[in-house]
């Protein structure tokens, strides 16, 4: 260095033999760099009177501190919950929320998610089902080297990426309960095919009454689309049967209210003349009457949780020696199901 010349982070990049980037991850305190180039930048810092400029400093903060969270569910309320939980985990750590709602079925999902992330430069990304079931999203993000986090209903991935919900539980829970309550003509809404959890929530809910002995018939099934607007469809389709089921399993809860609503619709009285069990346990499942039975699954904890092992190296923990986070679902009994 000249005499009187001062520093720049050019100068530290060359004699530390690292990117700008890396220089201005450290200075950021970024978790993205090896400790033993973090401390090879830090010395060289140190030994030039480096001190960067406050103005670009804080632009590589707003604009490397943020967690993206892409979704593409269409319940609101469960959107919002997720949200919730994210920044339950996040405060205190100067780390910002961006969200970035997508469609799965868009033939620019790939590319629209590209942009987003290398618009934001995120730190990394949270995904709930069903974006976090695409793998074409996860290869894009491991080409970016970008950080992610998914939720979903089985493992997809290694330990330290994934919370798991075992969705096929909750949905053995309510089929014994309906099973319980001698029910043996039930219907079926399920949710869009696009969507992992339909799948496993289903399967999981037809092996538990195979196992009582009560085959699932697939004319008592109809395909929702985790909306209130299709549960309402869906029931007035199911209720219009020669033989109506006796009991509706819902997917959501969002369809198994619209259900309730179609049965209303048709002048029948709830529970009496039909019983109703919906999965998720969004708030609206305690204040509708009747009371809504569900499956409960911790929305808000699965978006902290998910958000907490993003935050990870932040605490200085590797992410590929963290373990699984596993949700148990549990049934929720209201007053919306009562014996057969």
């Amino acid at each position: 260095m000249k005499p009187g010349k001062r520093a720049t982070i050019n100068d530290v990049a060359r004699i530390a033999r690292v990117s700008k980037k890396t220089v201005s991850r450290v200075i950021n305190q970024s978790p993205l760099v090896r400790e033993e180039t973090r401390t090879r930048v830090a010395e060289v810092i140190a030994e030039l009177g480096f001190t960067p400029d406050p103005q670009a400093r804080g632009l590589a903060f707003r604009r490397s501190f943020l967690v993206g969270l892409i979704y593409d569910n269409p319940s609101p309320t469960y959107v919002v919950n997720m949200q919730q939980g994210v920044l339950d985990a996040l405060k205190g750590s100067g780390l910002e929320l961006v969200v970035h709602p997508c469609n799965r079925s868009s033939p620019t999902l790939v590319e629209d998610i590209r942009g987003f992330v290398e618009r934001q430069r995120l730190y990394g990304v949270i995904m709930p089902p069903s974006v976090s079931e695409d793998e074409r999203v996860i290869d894009l993000l491991r080409e970016l080297d970008c950080p992610y986090v998914r939720i979903a209903s089985i493992a997809l991935d290694e330990p330290g990426m994934m919370v798991v919900t075992n969705d096929h539980l909750g949905a053995a829970e309510a089929a014994g309960r309906l099973a319980d309550l001698g029910h043996t003509r039930i219907g079926l809404v399920r949710g869009p095919a696009l969507f992992r959890s339909s799948s496993v929530r289903g399967g999981g809910f037809r092996d538990a009454l195979a196992a009582r002995g009560i085959p699932m018939d697939p004319a008592y099934e109809y395909e929702g689309a985790y909306t209130f607007e299709s549960g309402v469809e869906a029931g007035h389709a199911l209720l219009s049967m020669a033989e109506p089921p006796t009991a509706i399993f819902s997917l959501n809860d969002d369809m198994a209210i619209g259900v309730m609503q179609a049965a209303r619709e048709r002048g029948l009285e709830l529970p009496r003349d039909l019983s109703v069990v919906g999965f998720d346990d969004l708030p609206m499942a305690s204040r509708i009457w009747p009371n809504l039975t569900t499956v409960r699954l911790p929305i808000r904890d699965m978006g902290r949780m998910a958000a907490e092992k993003l935050l990870a190296p932040l605490r200085g923990l590797d992410p590929a020696k963290l373990g699984q986070d596993d949700i148990l679902p549990s049934l929720v009994v209201r007053k919306s199901d009562i014996p057969a």
